[in-house]
Order: structure tokens, then sequence, then C-alpha cells
């Protein structure tokens, strides 16, 4: 499980939906767009329920694990869409070596 921290709270997500999640908004961002995605949740009672979050290139996005909490069936479905969308966005991510400083300024 996770704990997304987004727009100032929290929410508790399983694994599989936080990786694809950030990947997304990570993607979103580098193609300058946004979208809304809708994720399972448990919220403050337990319950598993839905939340619509806005994702684009202002999102300050960052997950971090929680424990003894109940977990969240994952979504499968979501989670493919999540990377199919993310490859649309990424294209050749996976076909070729990319430099992790590349347009990095270390002249701050």
């Amino acid at each position: 499980m996770q704990r997304l921290h987004y727009a100032g709270d929290t929410i508790v997500i399983s694994d599989e939906v936080s990786t694809a999640l950030l990947a997304f908004a990570a993607a979103l961002a580098e193609a300058q767009t946004s979208e809304v995605v809708a994720v399972p949740v448990l919220d403050e009672l337990g319950i598993v329920t839905k939340v619509d979050i806005l994702l684009g290139p202002a999102s300050q996005l960052f997950a971090t694990p929680v424990s003894g909490l109940r977990e969240i069936e994952t979504d499968g479905g979501l989670v493919a869409d999540l990377r199919r969308r993310t490859s649309l966005l990424r294209p050749h991510a996976g076909t070729e070596q990319s430099d992790p400083w590349a347009g990095v300024d270390f002249d701050l």
C-alpha cells in the first residue's frame, strides 16, 4: 500500500496503481497536458471508494509506503489502462537508452 501525497492531502492506494499513476503523471508532465483519472482508494473508515485525480504538468505527487492497513484489491484494468496511456505519451520510452541528466542545468 502507498500513501500518495497530492494537493496538500493524502490518499491510500495499492502499490501497482501508485506505480502506474506516477509513471502516467510523469508522461503527462513531459507532454505538457493533463487528464483526470479515477482510482480506488482506502478512505479513513477503511472503505474502498473511488476518487478523481487531476494530473498535469504542475502536479506535485509523491508516494510513501504505508503498513498496517488492509490491502486494496488491485484493479488490473486500471493499471493496464494507465500503462497503455503512458506508452501512448512515450512511444519510444522502451526502445532507446535515455540520459537521465539530459536537460538538467548544473550551473544553478
